[in-house]
């Protein structure tokens, strides 16, 4: 119910206030399992998706912001839930094998899923070598992948700071990529890292950002 209401209700409204510009919108398929991978340029990446994806977006969140007391926690979860965000560990030592569990439940039930294959938000605007989790799930799950790029989210609530701005943001969904088949005999390693930098490659030429050829490593404190 709060996540058919935020759709009903709070998406217009933000996409009133915000007015992103949004191309490619008919690249998502209306129904079945769906990645949606892309950069990450800001905390309000997971809000500016499913604002304007044809369907349910849904996304993995720390579940620290589903924990907290009082009031401010209860507004917080609900909240989160009805963006679409599903709580996990992250700093668990199953973190990771959980999330993509996770992951794949929302798209054999035949869900959409968000993902940032950077792994963590860009603090210097480059776009950071993908990790293979993404490929993963397309190849286990055997769903077609659509890239994103994001330009301008990282002004409406620039890294380090709590209260959003207004400023222009573009959305830019792109063609998918289905995997399905071409990897036959391929070894599982190999073949996630090749569907994953042909993901990070459609990104790049959808966000327009210089590729940093590196990972995207947390900060101690994150």
């Amino acid at each position: 119910m709060l996540y058919l209401t935020s759709r009903m209700v709070v998406a217009p409204a933000l996409r009133a206030i915000w007015r992103p510009k949004v191309s490619g919108r008919h690249h998502i398929p209306r129904t079945g399992g769906v990645i949606l991978a892309s950069n990450h340029r800001s905390f309000v990446d997971s809000v500016v998706i499913p604002m304007v994806a044809p369907r349910p977006v849904f996304f993995l969140a720390k579940a620290d912001y589903f924990n907290g007391p009082g009031l401010k926690g209860a507004l917080s979860r609900a909240w989160f839930t009805s963006m679409g965000m599903i709580p996990v560990e992250r700093d668990d030592s199953r973190a990771a094998v959980d999330s993509l569990d996770t992951a794949l439940e929302v798209l054999r039930r035949g869900d959409a899923f968000g993902i940032y294959p950077e792994g963590t938000r860009s603090r210097d605007g480059r776009l950071y070598r993908g990790r293979t989790g993404a490929a993963y799930l397309a190849l286990t799950a055997g769903v077609p992948v659509v890239p994103v790029g994001l330009t301008g989210t990282e002004q409406v609530q620039p890294v380090g700071q709590n209260r959003p701005h207004l400023a222009p943001v573009t959305v830019r969904f792109g063609e998918p990529i289905d995997f399905a088949g071409r990897y036959a005999g391929v070894p599982g390693g190999r073949a996630r890292r090749e569907a994953t930098d042909e993901i990070m490659s459609a990104i790049a030429r959808l966000s327009g950002q210089e590729e940093a050829g590196t990972y995207n490593e947390r900060p101690p404190s994150a």
